[in-house]
């Protein structure tokens, strides 16, 4: 099934004709529950991975011999589910929540498990033909693939993220890795995905107002605290007024190319690391598909829907409930990227 974004609540650029100058595209990718198969692009699903090809493992060592287990971490989410969905009595049961609380259990694995390198999860896969806004990578590369660690061990602080993503040109897989193999337990639920199929649509962004030219940056936030002020005068309590940021530049969600948000830290440039060529944001990963504050995004096709179980489709959590945004190299992709979390 189509997702199709409502028309904009205002025309931005009617409003600030120079916008157009700096008018881009985005691809929302909209995943949803489904069952994808390796040949499709997808979130939490088969990854076409070849039978020959060691599977991606965490390269920094860490501890990892306790956490949740996968299965539970999935059954948790299906038995809360259906216990939702109930229509008498909606809720778990007694029995239930002493089952739920089994399944958050903590457990410990075997001791040569955990001395053993630790697999990745392969979070997503995205194939060039299904994305209108995903670059061509590095040597004529139709797929990329995104990994990561399932526990926060990493970097200086030796509680970061660890991501990896690797390009391939799919037409070379022969034979899939028919079962990957998993970690035993992961340290955060956050990094297990729920699979999903894609519904790519693209549509029009515009950078955050906080990268733009500041006399223009001045007269949108003048322009919308005029907005504000005057809804606040017309007693509309329960009306939130237009603003740039939430409904007129970048939408929310899972996306490909476009403008990165800066709504937690203060805008940035990012550069390349190998060649300080500048970056181009490549991927965002969401927490939420949309929530109170982008309402305006929500796909014509769920509006009036009960929103949970399209609001956090994939169940993947970035940090505090933010988003990824992961940047490639303009002039070369095959540099390394790099990461902000929002």
């Amino acid at each position: 099934m189509s997702r199709t974004t409502p028309p904009r609540p205002l025309d931005v650029e009617a409003l600030f004709p120079e916008l157009k100058a700096y008018r881009g595209t985005t691809t929302r990718l909209h995943p949803r529950p489904g069952r994808p198969d390796v040949a499709e692009s997808s979130v939490g699903g088969p990854v076409l991975w070849p039978m020959d090809e060691p599977w991606p493992v965490c390269p920094e060592p860490h501890a990892h011999g306790r956490g949740r287990r996968l299965t539970d971490v999935h059954q948790h989410r299906q038995l809360l589910a259906a216990a939702s969905r109930r229509e008498a009595e909606p809720g778990p049961t007694d029995d239930e929540r002493h089952l739920l609380k089994e399944l958050e259990r903590r457990h410990r694995i075997e001791a040569v498990v955990a001395a053993s390198p630790l697999p990745l999860i392969g979070l997503a896969q995205l194939y060039r033909r299904d994305i209108p806004d995903l670059p061509t990578g590095p040597g004529d590369c139709d797929l990329l693939q995104v990994f990561w660690c399932p526990f926060d061990a990493h970097g200086p602080s030796g509680t970061g993220m660890l991501l990896d993503l690797r390009w391939r040109r799919s037409w070379e897989v022969a034979e899939v890795l028919a079962a990957p193999p998993q970690p035993q337990v992961v340290g955060f639920e956050g990094y297990v995905p729920e699979p999903c199929v894609l519904n790519p649509e693209r549509v029009m962004t515009y950078p955050f107002a906080g990268l733009l030219p500041a006399d223009l940056g001045s007269r949108i936030d003048a322009w919308e605290e005029a907005l504000e002020e005057a809804e606040q005068s017309e007693d509309e309590e329960d009306a939130e007024p237009v603003a740039y940021q939430h409904d007129l530049s970048i939408p929310p969600g899972w996306r490909v190319g476009g403008f990165a948000s800066w709504h937690t830290t203060d805008p940035d440039a990012v550069d390349c690391p190998t060649c300080a060529t500048p970056m181009h944001l490549l991927l965002t990963i969401d927490s939420s598909e949309w929530d109170g504050g982008s309402g305006s995004w929500t796909p014509l096709e769920e509006q009036g829907l009960p929103p949970h179980p399209y609001a956090g489709p994939t169940k993947v959590t970035v940090g505090r409930g933010g988003e990824l945004n992961v940047f490639a190299c303009s002039a070369d992709p095959a540099h390394p990227h790099r990461w902000s979390i929002q």
